[in-house]
């Protein structure tokens, strides 16, 4: 399938114009304009998009290449490849077990987090602003009816770190986010024995700082809300680590 590259948004500034084509398709290939399997366009067609020369956009090809994103069948065209299982910084949730392990990964969340609330808060659009209230509001009618709340929460914050417009931030938090963030939600909720209401109101409540703060595009105030957020939930798990090590001993 061929694909047609959405229209140029004004030229960032990069070290070299080849640096700019990379970051122009990739972006493309991250938000879905071009999807794995898809033909990019001609090297006329990115010239022309592009405002640059024939000679740019095969050294971008070639970085492309280099980097696994794309695969050039010669006489064919140049195709999207499939993008490789996620290894982020040897993690591997499936060795995240015990609550001290939770803990760890939380320490390392806040940091990142924190961070990317901030930086959300300086770079989102509307649209994503939009995005992160969608997600607020799922939340919280899965928390009225009882139903499961995991999905939401996580796309929340896979949408903080998307908008901080720094696609390292989403890469390493979807990568721990589906299998850490649940679990550590969870069995907070349950080991520190709290009820599942008022728990979810405090989360919900949150959530909500952390937004308002977005909305508002006060950096300061998300990363306080976000380390406050993130702080919490670790406080909790700590509570019940406690009370898991107390009933052990007894």
């Amino acid at each position: 399938m061929n694909s047609t590259l959405p229209p140029s948004a004004p030229p960032k500034k990069h070290r070299n114009l080849a640096q700019g084509v990379v970051a122009y398709i990739s972006d493309s290939i991250r938000d879905g304009s071009i999807n794995p399997g898809d033909k990019l366009p001609t090297e006329s067609e990115i010239m022309r998009i592009q405002g640059v020369s024939r000679t740019v956009v095969r050294e971008a090809i070639s970085h492309m290449q280099s980097a696994g994103l794309v695969e050039t069948r010669h006489g064919i065209g140049t195709f999207v490849l499939e993008p490789p299982p996620a290894q982020h910084l040897g993690i591997d949730p499936k060795t995240v077990i015990t609550m001290r392990d939770v803990l760890a990964i939380l320490e390392l969340r806040i940091s990142l987090e924190t961070e990317a609330a901030g930086l959300a808060a300086s770079r989102r659009s509307d649209a994503q602003l939009q995005q992160l209230r969608v997600a607020l509001d799922s939340f919280q009618a899965c928390s009225i009816k009882g139903g499961d709340t995991v999905a939401s929460d996580v796309q929340f914050h896979l949408l903080i770190a998307q908008a901080s417009g720094n696609r390292y931030f989403h890469d390493i938090l979807s990568h721990l986010g589906t299998n850490i963030i649940p679990r550590a939600r969870l069995n907070s909720a349950k080991f520190a024995r709290d009820e599942p209401g008022t728990y979810l109101e405090r989360v919900t409540r949150e959530h909500e700082d952390i937004f308002n703060a977005i909305a508002r595009q006060d950096p300061e105030s998300a990363r306080a809300a976000m380390r406050t957020h993130l702080s919490n939930s670790r406080e909790r798990l700590r509570r019940a680590q406690e009370l898991i090590e107390s009933a052990s001993t007894q």
